[in-house]
């Protein structure tokens, strides 16, 4: 077995005992799911009249687990957008540890932030212990049908998982992402750890969560699917 896969099979077992990969307590992490909106630590409401307010909602690769808040994904994206004159809040709705289905029980709450935009990043720890594709898909494609209700724009954000697991798996797996955007008109981005998954240079040492570097890479290669989302905003009706 090799050292990524050594790292995936680690982070399984870790996850099903509740540890979070930093060392956090354990009951820092449960205590999180049950009160997103403290996890989060984002206001509910626009810092101004004119900004759109975009939502990153996803798990410990969103949330940042690792590194320093203002180096995860959300933060410099709105630092990007901002510097290329679009006035976006991003708010940073990653909860470590949470499977697909823990994202579905949060959508309710996740709507009183009002976003226009949400990326949806969830899935990951699905794989990582072995959830039936089926259900993941059935979670996803019920929180997206929540969002588009409230008219918002979606960037689906997809996964990969390692072979380990198995062919049949791993190509269901991968199969949840396209179907599920395909059938609601979601922008995808296919694999949200493009360029940096399994490289050891951009990755912490537990070998899955990215570094600045590779949080760094994330949002240059995420950029062009955030600009899809905000001309689809534009023309929304």
């Amino acid at each position: 077995m090799n050292r990524w896969c050594q790292m995936m099979l680690w982070t399984l077992i870790a996850g099903c005992l509740g540890i979070c990969l930093s060392g956090c307590k354990p009951q820092t992490q449960q205590a999180s799911q049950s009160t997103p909106e403290s996890a989060a630590e984002v206001p509910a409401q626009r810092a101004s009249a004119d900004d759109g307010i975009i939502v990153a909602m996803g798990d410990s690769l969103t949330a940042g687990l690792g590194v320093p808040e203002a180096q995860a994904y959300p933060a410099r994206l709105e630092r990007k957008l901002r510097a290329d004159g679009y006035p976006f809040q991003v708010i940073n709705a990653g909860v470590s540890g949470e499977t697909s289905s823990g994202a579905r029980t949060r959508t309710e709450w996740m709507l009183t932030l009002k976003p226009d935009i949400v990326i949806l990043e969830t899935g990951a720890n699905d794989g990582l212990r072995g959830v039936d594709p089926g259900v993941m898909q059935e979670n996803i494609d019920a929180i997206v049908k929540t969002l588009q209700a409230q008219n918002m724009v979606v960037v689906l954000a997809g996964m990969q998982m390692v072979r380990n697991l198995g062919e049949t798996y791993t190509q269901a797996f991968a199969q949840v992402y396209p179907h599920i955007a395909q059938e609601y008109d979601l922008i995808l981005m296919p694999f949200f750890l493009k360029d940096v998954g399994s490289k050891p240079t951009l990755n912490q040492d537990d070998g899955i969560h990215p570094t600045t570097a590779g949080y760094e890479i994330i949002v240059e290669n995420l950029y062009p699917y955030v600009m899809q989302a905000i001309e689809k905003l534009r023309d929304r009706p």
